[in-house]
């Protein structure tokens, strides 16, 4: 079998990644479908640090727009990460994982503190980690906080998971013959505007040399796939 390409990955969710055909909330089984993928992974040895958002539950940007103020909107939202969060740590323990969650907001009784040393801990010792609550701080995205994360657990790539295969130059769900890109550069991201990850993100990646590996993980097994050297997704790297 295949060596694993990564030693140490930061998983980024969309808060999207656990809904099911109900278009909001939570799916069990959505949710059970990423805990297997990211078993199969930790199977090769390979550990893993998580990163996922709330979008499923509440979007700040969308109600700050109906005129609730923007800093309790993005707080509202980092409460939203932690319920997604535990509802995964729930399927990971269920899989047979060690799993610990830390959180940027202070939620003693539900999650540790954010402490990038004792992450990187966790890590060795075998367990996932899951990190709940952004940055902590309003108007930074989960995006943010993956890069973010990402550095502080010296992370060798960051992997995006989406619902479609890599990166487009159009949506391709509403754009027929849509574009798909096989490698970017961070400044094409920025430069193209393509919705990858946020501009923070994609310049705290830039700035580190941490690459991005935007897949589709609604089909079993790509998170296995992109561990082994796959041609999959798109990839976002200073190209040579």
């Amino acid at each position: 079998m295949k060596k694993p390409k990564f030693k140490r990955i930061l998983l980024k969710l969309s808060g999207e990644a656990l809904v099911g055909k109900e278009g909001y909330g939570i799916d069990l089984k959505a949710t059970r479908n990423i805990a297997e993928q990211v078993k199969e992974v930790y199977n090769l040895g390979v550990e893993v640090a998580i990163v996922i958002g709330g979008g499923n539950i509440f979007r700040a940007t969308s109600v700050s727009g109906q005129g609730m103020e923007r800093t309790s909107a993005d707080y509202i939202g980092m409460l939203a990460t932690l319920i997604n969060s535990l509802t995964l740590r729930d399927a990971l323990e269920n899989n047979g994982l060690s799993c610990r969650i830390q959180s940027a907001l202070e939620v003693g009784k539900l999650a540790e503190p954010c402490l990038g040393e004792r992450a990187i801990e966790h890590l060795k010792e075998g367990r996932v980690v899951i990190f709940a609550g952004g940055t902590g701080n309003p108007y930074f995205t989960t995006d943010t906080a993956a890069s973010l994360r990402a550095m502080e657990i010296h992370a060798e790539v960051i992997l995006k998971a989406t619902k479609v295969d890599g990166v487009y130059d159009s949506d391709p769900m509403k754009t027929k013959g849509a574009r798909k890109f096989d490698r970017l550069s961070y400044l094409e991201v920025l430069s193209k505007n393509l919705k990858v990850m946020d501009a923070a993100a994609i310049s705290l990646c830039r700035d580190n040399n941490l690459p991005i590996i935007v897949f589709n993980i609604t089909t079993r097994g790509n998170i296995k796939k992109v561990i082994l050297g796959g041609k999959i997704g798109t990839i976002v790297e200073e190209k040579k």
